[in-house]
């Protein structure tokens, strides 16, 4: 039997997290990543408050490796796919543009314009097929930052990805939005407050950083946008935060 499910690509300890924690309170959810122990606890968290949820080592660069997730699901799942994210931060490098190796300027596009485009067209079909059954609006949202509206120095190779998933995202927008699927970007313009940033910005007060609880919450709000009222780009950062 076919339930509408959510399936989200890029799941580790903060982000991640806590948008699957979010989304199993109302549908089964599937979460990638690369390596399985970023996603194993919360799996187990959401199975054992009586959600429904399962795990897939992902390689969003992979044109295989998402297609095999996206059919996993589906085998687990049933076809109806109510949202699907794309949170996948890829490899940071930062460091003047004449030390950057072919390499590393590619790591930020495999994972951000690459993956994003092979999560998009394997899962985009579901999304299409789910308009007239699922509750709200099927949903795509890809998570940027700051560096998705700003290359700043030596961010090259960094923020080439970023641009390219942001573009991405606005022009699936204008080809999908019509036929019912909300596609939006949300730019996190901000640290997240997760375990590896808990020294950073330890004396700028406690409305410095992002909650990872308050992404998700924004993330939900954005899925059940109804069909007259679509949020294209959203911005989120903390009130203290300079942009």
């Amino acid at each position: 039997m076919s339930v509408p499910f959510a399936i989200i690509a890029g799941v580790g300890p903060g982000t991640g997290a806590a948008i699957a924690r979010k989304f199993s309170a109302a549908y089964p959810v599937a979460l990638l990543a690369r390596n399985p122990a970023n996603y194993e606890d919360t799996v187990r968290d959401i199975q054992a408050s009586g959600g429904k949820a399962i795990g897939i080592s992902t390689d969003v660069s992979d044109s295989k490796s998402v297609s095999d997730a996206v059919t996993r699901t589906q085998q687990a799942f049933g076809n109806t796919c109510a949202a699907a994210i794309f949170n996948v931060g890829g490899k940071f490098v930062r460091k003047p543009f004449l030390d950057l190796s072919l390499e590393e300027f590619e790591s930020g596009w495999e994972a951000n314009g690459r993956g994003a485009f092979l999560f998009s067209h394997s899962i985009l079909p579901l999304l299409l097929d789910s308009t007239k059954q699922s509750t709200h609006p099927p949903a795509l949202i890809f998570t940027g930052a700051t560096a998705s509206l700003k290359g700043s120095a030596q961010f090259a190779a960094f923020s080439t990805g970023k641009f390219a998933k942001r573009s991405l995202a606005q022009s699936l927008a204008r080809e999908f939005g019509p036929k019912g699927v909300h596609v939006a970007h949300v730019n996190i313009d901000g640290v997240i407050d997760i375990e590896r940033t808990k020294e950073w910005l330890k004396d700028a007060g406690e409305d410095a950083k992002i909650k990872p609880e308050a992404i998700a919450d924004a993330y939900w709000h954005l899925h059940t946008q109804p069909r007259t009222c679509f949020t294209q780009e959203m911005d989120l950062r903390p009130c203290v935060e300079k942009w």
